[in-house]
């Protein structure tokens, strides 16, 4: 199950960016002192050494977008067919990558060969099979369950989680799929930890924060909660959510966080009144359950 193309970035986005490489200039009849000066004037950029794009794009995308037109200049200038992949392939399908390094843009190639080292990029060579490679935002890229797989392969357990829960939750793939990959990972480097990170996925679980809290749980050996647990009244309306609950025990607990707190605010409303109703909320919840 994969998000539908409306779901890509919209066609004037700045990661969508033309890359032009030095060589195409030349060929136009532009000089490399030319096109010195025209970076050092910020009319263009680049991304990498003998790529370039609009000064303007560039300046305007931050960390993460600069990262993926830095890829799409890697794969104007491949002279194999790669596909974006790992942390890379993440950032096409807007995936948190919390903590996940970015100084390298990672490519996989399909000729299964082992590529010549370049500067800030990683090729890897793993075996791709039929299913796993589509297209996005007009460039190859992994599937969302082999990019879930992936990430296992290159950080510890609670990055690896947030990654594949991310996926699950928005639909990006399911767990059958991610079972159905994973039967089929033969000889696959650093996978040890793969198994955990698909047995604690859980796609209820809505943010970051909430998917750390839940591998905090996992990691100190206490009681799993149920997630995104409905509290109801005596007459079995719904009056909220709680982000985990132990109802045997007694306890439930909600994670607050600033980006919370600016989603809840409406219009000409402060942010003081949505602490005291967030406060009013969680009051009213422990009196219909006596719960801590």
């Amino acid at each position: 199950m994969h998000r539908p193309p409306s779901d890509e970035w919209p066609a004037d986005d700045l990661r969508r960016s033309i890359v032009t490489l030095r060589g195409t200039y030349l060929d136009q009849g532009m000089s490399d002192r030319a096109l010195a000066a025209m970076v050092r004037s910020g009319e263009l950029a680049k991304p990498r050494r003998g790529a370039y794009v609009a000064g303007s794009a560039w300046a305007g995308l931050d960390d993460l977008g600069r990262h993926s037109l830095r890829a799409r200049a890697v794969l104007a200038q491949a002279r194999t067919e790669l596909v974006l992949s790992h942390v890379t392939g993440l950032l096409e399908y807007d995936c948190p990558v919390w903590g996940l390094p970015l100084d390298d843009v990672h490519t996989t190639r399909l000729d299964g060969r082992i590529g010549r080292p370049e500067a800030g990029v990683r090729q890897h060579r793993g075996r791709v099979l039929s299913g796993d490679v589509t297209t996005r935002n007009g460039v190859r890229v992994m599937t969302p369950a082999r990019l879930a797989l992936e990430t296992t392969t290159i950080t510890d357990v609670e990055h690896a989680l947030v990654v594949v829960v991310d996926l699950l939750h928005r639909g990006l793939t399911t767990t059958q799929e991610l079972a159905d990959r994973y039967a089929s990972m033969t000889s696959w480097p650093h996978s040890v930890a793969t198994d955990l990170v698909l047995r604690l996925a859980h796609p209820l679980l809505e943010s970051v924060a909430e998917t750390r809290c839940w591998y905090l749980f996992f990691h100190h050996s206490l009681p799993m909660p149920v997630p995104q647990f409905e509290i109801r009244d005596s007459s079995g309306r719904l009056i909220s959510r709680v982000d985990f609950a132990w109802p045997e025990l007694g306890v439930y607990v909600e994670f607050d966080g600033k980006v919370k707190y600016e989603k809840l605010l409406k219009p000409g409303q402060s942010a003081s009144e949505v602490v005291v109703a967030e406060k009013e909320r969680e009051d009213r919840i422990r009196r219909l359950t006596g719960w801590r």
